[in-house]
C-alpha cells in the first residue's frame, strides 16, 4: 500500500477545516479562527512540498462564498506552491461561520473529501488532520480510504474548557457556545484512531494529552513547529537606527550596556515581578546590564483589563521601590515588526533573553531569540526544557528562585566565551531543529518508516470513562496534610497520578501562588487541576495556571483592604506580614494570642468599622483577613458549581483553622490526626467529618479508604472498548 506511494513520491493530504486559508496575504488575527493554526498549515504545506520525497500535497479546507470576505476563499482550488494546492470543499452554509458552528456540517465535509480523494491515483499516503474538527473529518476519511491518519491537535478541548471556566463562563455557556462535549468526544476518538499524533513539546504530551482517556504516549512524537528565519536573524548592524531603539534608549542612563530582555504579555503567569526583584536585589546585575521589559502595548494603564493593570502597576511600583530609574526600560508601544529588531538590539549589546514564566507550554520567544543569536535564561517548567536541551544555548532556572536567576544571568553576561558559545549553539540549533525545513524533514522521517512497515506502533486497549468530565474531586491543604511524612506523601502522589483520569485533584492553601508552587516543586507534589491559594482568594487551573477572573470579580464586593489596615493599625499583639505574604485580596498579620484581642474581638472591631470580611487564624500565629465572599470553603463551592461536581462527591482534607469551612456542610471531610492544636476541635461533633487516626498524607489515604472514595471510579465493563 505505502510502498507504491513512496516509489513515486509521497502524496500527503492536510486537512484544516476552519478559518480563512489562502496562498498569500493571510488575514492573521482577523478573528479567533484565523490565527496561528492557519499560518502553521500553510507554512507546513509549503515546507513539505519542498521535500524531495514528496510528489504532491493537497491542503483541504472549507470553501466560503460570502460577500463579507475575499472572493479568494470561494475558489475551489488554488495553487500554493510547486506540487502544493489548496482544495476548498463545500460543507454547510455558503457563508463564513465560526468553528464552533461547524460540527453539524463535518460529515458533509468528510463525504466531499472522500469523494475528491477517492479518484486520486495513486491514493494519498497519509491524511494529516489539524485541530479537533479536522481530526474528526480525517478519521472518517482515513477509514473510508483505508489510509493512515496523522493528527496535530494545536489546542485541546479539556484545556480550553478550563480556560473558559477561569474566564467566568458557566458550564452550560461553555457547552452552548463552544460545543465542548462534541469537541472532546472527537478528540478522544481521534487519539484512539490515529496512527500517529504530533506534538510540539514533551510537556504537551505529558501535561495535556495525558488528560484524555485514549492517551497513548507510544503513538506520539514531538516535532516542534518551524520558525520564520527570514524575520528572525542575528544583528545586521542597522538595528540602532530603528525607531524602537530610541523608544527603549530614552529610559536608560547608559544605553550602551548589555541588555537583559524580557518580552511577554502583561500576565501574572509571566512572572515579571520576580525578575525585577532579582535585578533590584543584585548590584552586580545592575552594573552589568540594563533591564528591558516589553510587556504588550498600552496607552493608559487604567484603561486596560484588571489583570494587565495589576501587572503593569506592580512593575512600576517595583522599579520605584528599588530606585531603578535609568536602568530599566519599559516602552509603551511596539509594532509587530519591531519584535525581531528588539531581539537583534539585545544580541548586538551582547545581552541575554530571559523567560521567567511560572509555566511555559512551548516557548516561541526562546526560539525567536535563539534565531537572533541571543543566549537565554528560561523557566525550567514546560517547553523550554526541550528547547534548551536541543539547542544548548542557555540556562534553565527555577522561576521563583531570585538568586538562581541572578546567578544564571551573570554567568552569561560576565563571560564573553560563554556568551559566544551559547549564541553560536542557539543559531545552529534553531536552523537544524526549529526551521520549517527541519520540521518538514523530521515529519517525513517520522512517517516514512510507518508507511514502509518498518515501525509498527503498539495499540493498547481503548477505555473510556463513563463520564465526560470528572464527577469527583479530592482537595487538601499543603502544610499540615502533605508535608511531614515523605513516604506517605509518595504513596498519596502515586494514588493521585494513577487516578487522574477519574478524579480532579485540588489544593487549597493559605500560601501565595509562588510559595505554593515552590513547595510543591520541592516535595514532588504534582500540579493540581485546581489550585486555591491565599486562603481562598485566588483560583488557578492547570496546566497553564489560568487565573479565575470571575472569582476575583466576585470577591471584590465590599472589599477595602486599606480600611482593614487602618482599623487594626494600633492593635497590640498583631503586626503586618511582609508585602510578599500579602496580596490584593488578603491582609496578613503575625499574631501573638497572649497580647492580641481574641478573634471574636477583632471581628467586632472590624464590623464596627463597617468592614465585612472573613478572618482566619492558623497555626496559632497567623491572622489572615479576606473579603467576606472569600474563603477556602467558598472557593471550593464555587468550583463545585462551575465544574458540576456535587459537594458530596468532593473529599476535603484539612488540619488547620483555615480549612474549617471547607469541611463543613455536604462535602466528604477528613481531619488528619496531626491537626494543629485545638483549631478544629469544634468539628468533632459535626456531620460527615472523619477524624483520621494517622497524620499527614497517611491520614488522607485513610479517609479515601474510609469513604471508599475511589471505588465508584472504576469503569464498569459495559463502558470498555477494545
Amino acid at each position: 500500500m505505502a510502498k507504491r506511494g513512496t516509489r513515486q513520491g509521497l502524496y500527503l493530504v492536510l486537512i484544516s477545516v476552519h478559518g480563512l486559508i489562502r496562498a498569500r496575504s493571510l488575514e492573521l488575527g482577523r478573528d479567533p479562527d484565523t490565527g496561528g493554526q492557519t499560518r502553521y498549515v500553510v507554512e507546513l504545506a509549503r515546507a513539505l512540498g519542498r521535500q524531495p520525497k514528496v510528489a504532491r500535497i493537497d491542503l483541504l479546507t472549507r470553501r466560503v462564498v460570502d460577500s463579507h470576505v475575499s472572493a479568494d476563499y470561494a475558489r475551489p482550488q488554488e495553487p500554493l506552491d510547486d506540487r502544493v494546492n489548496i482544495v476548498r470543499l463545500d460543507a454547510g452554509p455558503d457563508g463564513y461561520i465560526r468553528k464552533e458552528e461547524l460540527w453539524d456540517h463535518l460529515d458533509a465535509f468528510a463525504d466531499n473529501a472522500a469523494q475528491f480523494l477517492g479518484s486520486a491515483e495513486p491514493p494519498p499516503d497519509v491524511i494529516h488532520s489539524h485541530y479537533a474538527d479536522a481530526g474528526y473529518v480525517g478519521m472518517r476519511v482515513a477509514a473510508l480510504l483505508g489510509r493512515p491518519q496523522v493528527h496535530t491537535g494545536h489546542s485541546l478541548g479539556r484545556v480550553k474548557r478550563r480556560r473558559l471556566l477561569a474566564a467566568g463562563l458557566k458550564t452550560a455557556e461553555v457547552e452552548e457556545q463552544y460545543n465542548m462535549s462534541r469537541r472532546i468526544d472527537a478528540e478522544e476518538s481521534v487519539l484512539g484512531a490515529a496512527e500517529l499524533v504530533i506534538a510540539s513539546t514533551n510537556n504537551e504530551i505529558e501535561d495535556q494529552y495525558a488528560r484524555y482517556d485514549f492517551y497513548q504516549p507510544e503513538k506520539m512524537r514531538v516535532i516542534p513547529p518551524g520558525t520564520d528565519l527570514e524575520s528572525f536573524f542575528p544583528p545586521a548592524g542597522d538595528e540602532a537606527e530603528a525607531p524602537i531603539a530610541a523608544q527603549i534608549n530614552r529610559f536608560l542612563r547608559n544605553p550602551d550596556k548589555p541588555m537583559i530582555l524580557a518580552l511577554s504579555r502583561p500576565d501574572e503567569r509571566k512572572n515579571i515581578a520576580t525578575l525585577i526583584k532579582c535585578y533590584g536585589e543584585s548590584e552586580d546585575l545592575q552594573k552589568a546590564a540594563n533591564l528591558v521589559i516589553v510587556a504588550g502595548n498600552r496607552n493608559d494603564i487604567q484603561d486596560m483589563d484588571s489583570s494587565a493593570q495589576r501587572v503593569l502597576t506592580e512593575i512600576i511600583l517595583l522599579i520605584d521601590q528599588y530606585d531603578l530609574y535609568g536602568k530599566v526600560a519599559y516602552p509603551k508601544h511596539h509594532a509587530p515588526e519591531d519584535v525581531s529588531v528588539i531581539y537583534r538590539l539585545a544580541a548586538a549589546s551582547r545581552g541575554v533573553f530571559i523567560n521567567p514564566a511560572l509555566t511555559e507550554p512551548f516557548g516561541l520567544t526562546l526560539i525567536e531569540s535563539a534565531a537572533s543569536g541571543l543566549p537565554l535564561v528560561a523557566t525550567e517548567d514546560g517547553g523550554p526544557q526541550d528547547i534548551v536541551a536541543t539547542c544548548e544555548n542557555g540556562i534553565l532556572i527555577d522561576p521563583l528562585d531570585e538568586n538562581a536567576m541572578a546567578k544564571a544571568l551573570l554567568k552569561i553576561l560576565s563571560d564573553a566565551t560563554v556568551w559566544s558559545r551559547l549564541s553560536r549553539q542557539g543559531l545552529k540549533g534553531v536552523h537544524e531543529n526549529y526551521s520549517w525545513e527541519a520540521h518538514a524533514r523530521r515529519f517525513i522521517d517520522t512517517i516514512v518508516p510507518l508507511l514502509e512497515g518498518m515501525e509498527t506502533l503498539p495499540r493498547t486497549p481503548r477505555v473510556r470513562r463513563p463520564m465526560l468530565y470528572h464527577d469527583r474531586a479530592l482537595f487538601t491543604d499543603i502544610d499540615q496534610n502533605l508535608l511531614g511524612d515523605p513516604k506517605a506523601l509518595s504513596d498519596l502522589v502515586d494514588l493521585i497520578v494513577d487516578n487522574r483520569k477519574c478524579i480532579s485533584f485540588g489544593i487549597a492553601t493559605g500560601r501565595s501562588l509562588e510559595s505554593a508552587l515552590a513547595v510543591m516543586k520541592r516535595y514532588g507534589i504534582p500540579l493540581p487541576d485546581v489550585l486555591i491559594t491565599s486562603v481562598g482568594t485566588e483560583i488557578y487551573y492547570a496546566p497553564q495556571l489560568n487565573a479565575d477572573k470571575s472569582w476575583a470579580r466576585h470577591i471584590d464586593y465590599m472589599w477595602n483592604p486599606a480600611a482593614v489596615r487602618d482599623t487594626l493599625a494600633d492593635i497590640p499583639g498583631i503586626a503586618l506580614q511582609p508585602r510578599k505574604e500579602r496580596s490584593r485580596f488578603k491582609v496578613s498579620y503575625y499574631i501573638d494570642p497572649r497580647k492580641a484581642p481574641s478573634l471574636e474581638e477583632l471581628n467586632s472591631l472590624l464590623h464596627q468599622a463597617d468592614q465585612s470580611v472573613n478572618t482566619f487564624l492558623s497555626f496559632g500565629q497567623y491572622l489572615d483577613i479576606v473579603p467576606v465572599r472569600a474563603s477556602k470553603g467558598l472557593a471550593l463551592r464555587y468550583f463545585s458549581t462551575l465544574w458540576d461536581i456535587p459537594l458530596d462527591h468532593i473529599l476535603a482534607a484539612g488540619g488547620t483553622g483555615t480549612d474549617e469551612d471547607m469541611m463543613r456542610g455536604n462535602t466528604l471531610a477528613a481531619v488528619v490526626a496531626n491537626r494543629h492544636d485545638e483549631e478544629l476541635d469544634q468539628l468533632l461533633h459535626a456531620d460527615r467529618i472523619y477524624f483520621a487516626t494517622r497524620p499527614y498524607a497517611a491520614g488522607i489515604m485513610e479517609a479515601i479508604a474510609h469513604y471508599e472514595f475511589l471505588e465508584a471510579c472504576r469503569i464498569p465493563p459495559e463502558h470498555e472498548q477494545v
